[in-house]
């Protein structure tokens, strides 16, 4: 029987691959803060990853597999110098943040990355990085994944779902849109990415990221699905960003918008992912899971990302 150690357990992507390893039959353990239950079969010790103890409770045993999912590089390092040694395998699921270069098409993952975070950078790209240095440490017994943007039900980003969200309450009603013509999109389900994590035997690093599609074929599957009957208006880059719209996500943001220059953001090669048999299941499937549940938690609630719908209309109205 396999033993693993799982350094979070309780999140969404963490208790995914959890629930994966249950499944084939590990013994799982998961260290976390708490406040949230660590799945049904998994052990859970609760944990301040910012106390010098830590790690007491665990680093006392052997473990076939340690899984990180942390983005404090501080985190990540000391659990490294705690547990490294009696760790059979580690894996750390990083981030395409970690990369610099954000104009080359196609790039995989040999691309630049972003300096390593130092004390008080808190930057997220170079946190990853950091992070995935103490790992390295380690040697050829580790992977590092380095997702892009991970979708599914559940989301707690609010990102891909908000695109569901708003064709399902425009119903006939018209929906803003950011410029799609010669825009990608990558994403990866979060059940692929678990499933991978929880089961290959890969090493190295992997960029896990799904196909390249285009923007507008994205939206236009997500718009089918919920069944919009309205009008879509694509506003421009400048347009948007004058009237206080922001990229990518957060508050008043069209999620999945990218700046004209990052072409190279969401179009980076997955080669190594689907060599080492890295499934990616059919879009719209994804898409389907997505909007459903994005209707059973409501389109009216309060989301980490998007437009408020009387902030869409509001934008709409001025459009010429």
């Amino acid at each position: 029987m396999t033993d693993v150690l799982i350094l979070g357990g309780t999140g969404w992507l963490s208790g995914r691959i959890a629930r994966r390893l249950l499944l084939s039959g590990a013994t799982v353990m998961c260290l976390a803060r708490g406040g949230r239950p660590s799945p049904e079969g998994a052990s859970l010790v609760l944990a301040d990853r910012d106390a010098a103890d830590a790690y007491d409770a665990v680093s006392g045993r052997e473990w076939d597999h340690v899984i990180d999912v942390s983005s404090n590089a501080a985190h990540v390092s000391a659990a490294v110098a705690a547990l490294g040694e009696r760790a059979g395998r580690w894996t750390y699921v990083s981030s395409m943040s970690a990369y610099s270069d954000e104009e080359t098409v196609g790039a995989d993952e040999s691309a630049t990355l972003h300096p390593p975070a130092e004390r008080g950078d808190d930057e997220y790209g170079r946190q990853k990085v950091a992070a995935e240095d103490a790992v390295r440490a380690l040697g050829d017994r580790t992977l590092i994944v380095r997702p892009g943007l991970i979708v599914g039900a559940d989301d707690p980003s609010d990102r891909f779902g908000y695109w569901a969200t708003a064709f399902l309450r425009a119903e006939d009603g018209p929906v803003l849109l950011p410029p799609v013509e010669e825009r990608d999109v990558q994403v990866i389900d979060v059940d692929d990415l678990s499933e991978f994590v929880a089961t290959t035997g890969a090493t190295g690093v992997i960029n896990t990221i799904g196909d390249r599609h285009r923007l507008s074929e994205v939206l236009d599957a997500v718009r089918r699905r919920a069944g919009h009957r309205g009008d879509t208006v694509a506003a421009s880059d400048a347009w948007l960003v004058e009237h206080g719209v922001a990229y990518w996500a957060g508050e008043r943001s069209l999620p999945l918008w990218l700046p004209s220059e990052m072409t190279g953001f969401m179009t980076r090669s997955n080669a190594r992912y689907r060599a080492a048999g890295g499934r990616l299941r059919p879009l719209d499937e994804t898409i389907a899971a997505v909007v459903d549940d994005e209707q059973a938690r409501g389109v009216d609630r309060d989301r980490r990302a998007g437009l408020t719908r009387a902030d869409e209309l509001a934008l709409l109205q001025l459009i010429d």
